[in-house]
């Protein structure tokens, strides 16, 4: 790009942005009414508007399409983020590329629900029994900015313990990963050919011009996100998605969501035009978690159309009045006092990946077949750079 031209793109984007982190202190006054008011309608001319431009491919129930560019943008994004990950981190300190910063990891104990329909019970889900986890949350990246500046939505990772079976990737032996975001039920690309092009403007430090280009722009994946990127007030009080969709036994597919069961501290001190904590997130957590236990129900939601609940396209919300969602397990996080400097250094060892998972849960969609190497990649690279090496962990971990 010519570097005036640049130069202006990203004056432009800079006031957009401090527009934006302006308007973000301001919003616990008024953004729960528009929530009430306008985000479920909103989200209903957005979903339609997408829907009407989608072709029907005839495809079956938890069918994948695979299409012939899919390695290239996969080689793509991984040279980009590498290059935001250089770009932004030095040796020793080297964050991930994308969920960064690190708000928490906690202990944790999921356990499986009673009550699933049979159809339901299949690999973690098959029988009422207990894991230990860890819960990692994160914010979206790939910088690690004040959290009041950050883009508005938060990552939680839970990896059950002590799974038998073999895994998909044999990189972890006893592990079962889930990796969920509060940016709503869609992914921020509809897929990973257009993934190449928010990492490209990422690391021009630009991604609003994903968005936004006059030339190519995504201007109904962003109203769907807008309609959920908001302010955040505390990792443990915040419904998760999953966003892309996986296995659930042969000819199954489901997405994921974490929705807390537990009212949390959520002040923010210092707005609206105050001195905000660089890191409230977390000491919100810690407030909380130091005075009571918080749980989460983990949910599944079935596929129950293959066009209008699609496995290949991430911009498509999967209707709850089709397919409601269905509690599967509890995740349960005790009291606990979280040292943030000692579980910094466990961080560093621990990788989250979706496809360390049984078979009956393999990650469907280009986005997740995407993630299996670029994940793998790039905690390889992560780790290197940090001088560590990969820790699957027992749940035995002690921090005191």
């Amino acid at each position: 790009m010519n570097p005036i031209k640049r130069r202006i793109l990203k004056f432009i984007h800079d006031i957009l942005i401090a527009l934006l982190h302006f308007e973000r202190r301001l919003e616990p006054w008024f953004r729960p009414q528009l929530n009430y008011l306008f985000r479920i309608p909103g989200e209903r001319v957005v979903q339609y508007l997408i829907n009407r431009k989608r072709k029907d491919q005839d495809m079956q129930l938890a069918e994948e399409k695979f299409e012939p560019d899919e390695e290239q943008s996969l080689d793509q994004i991984i040279d980009l983020m590498a290059d935001q990950m250089r770009g932004r981190f030095k040796p020793g300190g080297y964050e991930r590329g994308g969920n960064t910063k690190t708000h928490g990891v906690l202990h944790a104990t999921v356990t499986i629900r009673d009550d699933l329909p049979e159809h339901c019970r299949i690999g973690v889900f098959a029988n009422p029994q207990s894991y230990p986890a860890y819960v990692r949350y994160s914010g979206p990246g790939p910088n690690v900015p004040a959290d009041i500046e950050d883009v508005g939505f938060m990552s939680m990772a839970v990896k059950l313990m002590g799974v038998p079976g073999k895994k998909l990737m044999d990189e972890e032996k006893f592990t079962q990963d889930f990796i969920t975001t509060t940016g709503g039920p869609t992914f921020v690309t509809p897929n990973s050919r257009e993934n190449v092009k928010l990492q490209y403007w990422s690391l021009l430090d630009m991604a609003l011009y994903y968005f936004i280009n006059p030339f190519d722009s995504h201007f109904l994946d962003m109203a769907q996100q807008s309609l959920w990127n908001e302010t955040q007030y505390n990792p443990l009080g915040q419904r998760y998605w999953s966003c892309t969709p996986y296995l659930l036994g042969e000819g199954q597919a489901v997405m994921y969501s974490f929705a807390p069961k537990t009212k949390v501290y959520k002040k923010i001190p210092g707005l609206p035009f105050g001195s905000v904590p660089f890191n409230y997130l977390r000491d919100n957590l810690i407030k909380t978690l130091d005075q009571k236990a918080v749980e989460f129900d983990l949910m599944i939601q079935l596929q129950t159309d293959p066009h209008l609940m699609p496995i290949e396209d991430s911009s498509v919300r999967w209707s709850e009045k089709m397919s409601p969602f269905i509690p599967a397990a509890t995740v349960h996080i005790p009291k606990q006092h979280y040292d943030h400097d000692k579980m910094a250094e466990f961080t560093k060892r621990l990788k989250m990946n979706p496809w360390h998972c049984l078979p009956e849960h393999r990650p469907l969609g280009n986005l997740n077949r995407a993630r299996f190497r670029l994940y793998h990649q790039l905690s390889k690279f992560r780790q290197q750079m940090n001088q560590v090496t990969h820790l699957e962990p027992t749940g035995d971990e002690v921090f005191d």
